[in-house]
């Protein structure tokens, strides 16, 4: 009896989906800005007619998050993204510098695989499918098996409407028999040439070994300074609704808050008020345990989940009207769970003496988990924001807003995005929101403006003027510019 081999399957699958996404690229490539845009504007309002089906669909299927918030973030992904690109310029000639004689044309990098995480699934598809067809690029997609029916879904929505504007068939696509030995064929085949990973660390590692060129993010633990100067109640309701905003599933959410001192009992008190739930100390190793595994890893049981689902899964008593689980913690480390990125409403709480203790701990923690992604400041101190923003290893440095809401762009006027670059410290090829200006490439013709023999001159020229005694009282760096300057002028006359 013949058995068939799902992975040899997946395999030959994913080939047939990069030879026929290699060939929808080509056939976009040829395509106009308008005809672009056109097709980004039609999958955009297909999509958000649908963010609320899609949202329930993705709550449904993989346990995470509230549908509610999803429904804002698929809004943020399709209509507040599309707001934010459609004036791009993206295709052709994208700059001309007549004075430098330099001409800018954007060329897409060709076949995008997108690798889609199970915390937001829909959203991160959609995001993903516009940013690349905004460059004039195809797309296939990897999805995480957890979330495999709302991500196909999603992926048919944008095909069927893509197709509608005139866009190729097999520019968008999707791999519907997930498996490791799949994602691994997409993003080592020799027509996939970019990677855009969103998931876990052990994903995004093997994004970046795979030998193809890759964007990946790494996990994010961000901590929030509330500083003495910050208007408290407002700091403590921007903490807890981005902590509570789809249950705490988006990495750029707060994972601790950092306080002085002689206003701890004032933050406590508040916390309380707005209904944070500090756990006891007992009660507070009975979470810990349970939030982080003994490898170091975060439970998955408890990501996306409610404060209440979470306590009792970890065996302690959670009041009913409790928001978010917060936690005293005082050190950082595998050791001290609370230090660690947690995906779901729970916060470590520490306490330090004054703002250059917090700096100090907060780049402890970052170098711990997170480096290179997202810390948040309440303040309005601009020399402490100043300090901050020189010294702390994040690529997003957010002020006065909620962290989840204000790293993807929803509250800031940063790229919305759901692709978040770490830099170069945090392991990333980029440190952007990931956007349509990271999916093309830039051809620039470049126009001759002068000779070897003019160079030859301007050299002899300064060189005289230098070694003269005439020069002697002449400050020589700005005599230099000058008949630098004089050369240029002449050659572009």
């Amino acid at each position: 009896m013949y058995l068939e081999d799902k992975d040899l399957v997946s395999i030959q699958d994913v080939r047939h989906l990069v030879r026929k996404a290699k060939l929808a690229q080509a056939e976009l490539a040829e395509m106009s800005q308008e005809q672009i845009d056109t097709i980004v504007k039609v999958v955009a309002k297909a999509c958000y007619d649908e963010r609320e089906r899609l949202a329930k669909m993705a709550v449904e299927e993989t346990g995470f998050g509230r549908w509610e918030d999803k429904v804002l973030k698929n809004a943020l992904a399709s209509k507040g993204i599309l707001e934010e690109i459609k004036d791009m310029r993206t295709v052709g000639i994208l700059r001309e510098d007549r004075e430098k004689k330099i001409t800018e044309v954007a060329v897409p990098v060709g076949v995008v695989a997108g690798l889609i995480p199970s915390t937001n699934p829909t959203s991160t598809v959609i995001y993903k499918a516009l940013i690349s067809l905004k460059a004039g690029n195809s797309i296939v997609f990897s999805p995480h098996p957890n979330a495999l029916k709302c991500i196909v879904e999603t992926v048919e929505i944008i095909k069927k409407a893509a197709k509608r504007a005139g866009c190729p068939d097999g520019a968008i696509s999707v791999i519907t028999r997930p498996s490791i030995q799949a994602t691994n064929e997409l993003m080592k085949h020799p027509d996939t040439n970019l990677i855009l990973a969103t998931g876990g660390t052990a994903m995004v590692k093997a994004a970046y070994s795979s030998g193809t060129p890759a964007i990946g993010v790494g996990p994010g633990n961000g901590p929030a300074f509330i500083e003495r100067t910050a208007d408290l109640p407002k700091a403590v309701r921007q903490i807890l609704d981005s902590k509570t905003f789809d249950n705490g599933v988006i990495c750029a959410s707060e994972q601790s808050v950092i306080v002085e001192e002689d206003m701890k009992a004032a933050v406590i008190a508040e916390f309380k008020k707005q209904g944070a739930y500090f756990v006891s100390p007992e009660d507070a190793k009975k979470l810990g345990a349970f939030i982080i595994l003994p490898s170091g890893a975060m439970n998955p049981k408890m990501v996306g989940k409610t404060p209440q689902v979470i306590g009792e899964l970890a065996g302690i008593s959670v009041p009913a009207g409790a928001r978010v689980l917060i936690a005293e913690e005082t050190g950082v480390g595998k050791q001290h769970p609370y230090s660690m990125e947690k995906l779901a409403p729970v916060l470590g709480f520490y306490t330090v003496k004054n703002w250059e203790e917090a700096c100090k701990l907060s780049m402890k923690i970052l170098h711990h988990e997170g480096v290179g992604h997202t810390m948040v400041l309440h303040t309005q101190n601009e020399e402490v924001i100043r300090e901050f923003a020189l010294k702390k290893p994040v690529s997003r440095l957010l002020v006065n807003t909620p962290a989840a809401l204000g790293g993807v762009g929803a509250t800031t006027g940063l790229f919305p995005a759901f692709t978040l670059g770490c830099g170069a410290v945090g392991g990333s090829a980029t440190s952007d929101n990931v956007s349509p200006l990271n999916l093309f490439n830039i051809r620039r013709v470049a126009y001759g403006t002068g000779e070897l023999a003019d160079l030859k001159k301007a050299d002899s020229v300064v060189a005289e003027k230098v070694e003269s005694p005439i020069a002697e009282n002449i400050d020589e760096e700005k005599l230099v510019n000058l008949l630098v300057q004089r050369v240029l002028d002449k050659l572009s006359k």
